[in-house]
């Protein structure tokens, strides 16, 4: 999916602004000001562009390759071309964590609100059987022990979450996310439904539910309602400083909503990055942050 394809309509449909109607659920509530409407509908916009603009860069774990990629332009934002040893796509086009988004989106505005159901739906038409992401290499039931296949390929990849994901839904599994993938996953596609429910006292939980469609596991609830509630903070509060010091407050909340068994975890990983602030990427990485 391109950025383009991220449509005004679509983001208008979300928002609810064609229509006026009281009986119409939409997160443009009355007694939201209007500057934090902008934020939310930028969260959206913000988050599709981001992902489009990394695409071409996406999963270049060789460090010493992608310094020398930032040699040659500091700013590669939308590279023309591709350096990612896994997959190429057209710059502009979302990568999988993008299309995630926007499957949400879709689901978000279609139902005017997170309906579980219709989001598995959607997510398996756009992902699995006969979609663009079905290939050969992308095969959730590919024999491992055959040949390797030659990267990158033509096309988008479909990662472990997504194939846990089809398997389950071919099984007729009610719960259908992989219980094992613990990548970025909720935390890059969490935008479109934060924004609809931020300010709402079941913002974290629906953003756990919409997480746990494709990524039943803990470890990336915990780390992606994190995300979500300083995603929420942003857009209720705009610029603020305080944030990281906000959320802290928030996870430390005894009484905080929807608590989890490793937010323990999640505060020190937040300590650990106000330590080293004033540090640039390229100091902390990979030697404070290995699993970066």
């Amino acid at each position: 999916m391109s950025v383009g394809s991220v449509s005004l309509n679509l983001i208008i449909n979300f928002c609810g602004l064609q229509s006026q109607s009281t009986s119409v659920r939409c997160f443009l509530f009355p007694q939201m000001a209007s500057a934090v409407a902008d934020r939310a509908i930028g969260a959206i916009v913000g988050s599709a562009v981001a992902d489009a603009a990394a695409q071409p860069l996406h999963w270049v774990y060789d460090l010493q390759k992608l310094k020398g990629i930032l040699a040659q332009d500091s700013n590669p934002e939308f590279r023309s071309e591709s350096a990612n040893p896994f997959y190429r796509r057209k710059t502009g086009e979302q990568s999988c964590y993008g299309d995630q988004a926007y499957v949400l989106l879709e689901s978000l505005s279609e139902c005017r609100g997170l309906n579980v159901e219709d989001l598995k739906k959607r997510t398996m038409k756009f992902f699995g059987p006969g979609s663009e992401y079905d290939t050969p290499i992308n095969d959730p039931y590919r024999d491992k022990t055959g040949p390797r296949p030659q990267l990158p390929i033509e096309g988008p990849w479909r990662q472990s979450s997504l194939k846990s994901f089809i398997k389950n839904m071919d099984a007729g599994k009610e719960e259908t996310g992989c219980e094992t993938d613990c990548q970025i996953d909720g935390v890059a596609k969490l935008a479109p439904v934060v924004a609809f429910y931020a300010g709402q006292p079941d913002m974290l939980e629906k953003v756990e539910q919409a997480v746990r469609v494709t990524q039943n596991s803990d470890e990336c609830v915990a780390e992606t309602l994190a995300a979500a509630r300083f995603l929420e903070h942003f857009i209720l509060n705009g610029p603020d400083p305080g944030a990281l010091d906000a959320v802290l407050n928030q996870l430390n909340d005894p009484k905080r909503k929807q608590p989890q068994d490793l937010d323990k975890a999640v505060v020190g990983h937040i300590h650990q990055v106000k330590e080293h602030l004033s540090r640039t990427p390229q100091e902390i990485i990979p030697t404070v942050f290995p699993n970066t």
